[in-house]
């Protein structure tokens, strides 16, 4: 998993409230295991009319948001069925960083499972970075992990909460498997142990 330290990027507004994981990558778009190229079906029912050609409004379809890495939302992010591919989503498209005053529990745990940082914010900031944000790609936002903080492109700061083991696996690019691997030297003397101990087995 890729680490996540500080990130300076394009933030793309999208103020919609209860932006469910269905919404986030549809149903249909479930069939594959793999975590890439689900990034070009992300918001898909949103980005495409039914011929499938962009539709010009749509936040990502703009010029100044196809590079976006983050993403303000509105209340209630990542809301309805428990879904892994859609932290896969929005990673493969670039999304990096999510800010909303709230998550669904089960999106939240995934976005750090798959190297995305959400970050709650009060509703005044979240406000504040989502008119920050329409200002298009010259205004650029700033997560910084480690100081657990936002600062938006005129300099105002806003600090965040983050659990201090989830900060440790992101900051250090661990996911499951990575945070398994760390007690590798352990879990070769306890299989080594058991073998000498129990040769049966």
């Amino acid at each position: 998993m890729e680490k996540f330290t500080r990130l300076t990027g394009i933030a793309a507004p999208m103020p919609l409230v209860n932006i469910d994981t269905d919404m986030i990558i549809p149903k249909q778009f479930l069939k594959t295991i793999k975590r890439s190229g689900l990034g070009v079906n992300l918001f898909d029912e949103m980005r495409y009319d039914r011929a499938g050609a962009e539709i010009p409004d749509f936040v990502l379809n703009k010029p100044a948001y196809r590079d976006a890495q983050i993403l303000i939302a509105g209340d209630n992010f990542g809301c309805g069925s428990s879904r892994e591919h859609a932290p896969w989503a929005l990673l493969d498209f670039g999304i990096r960083c999510v800010i909303s005053t709230n998550f669904a529990d089960i999106f939240f745990n995934n976005c750090f499972k798959n190297g995305i940082l959400p970050v709650v914010l009060p509703q005044e900031a979240v406000d504040a970075l989502m008119e920050d944000a329409e200002r298009g790609a010259n205004a650029r936002i700033t997560v910084d992990l480690e100081t657990q903080t936002v600062t938006a492109s005129d300099g105002t700061s806003y600090g965040f909460d983050v659990d201090a083991f989830r900060k440790h696996c992101l900051m250090n690019g661990l996911d499951d498997i990575g945070l398994t691997m760390e007690k590798a030297p352990a879990i070769d003397r306890f299989e080594d142990g058991m073998a000498q101990a129990r040769p049966w087995i």
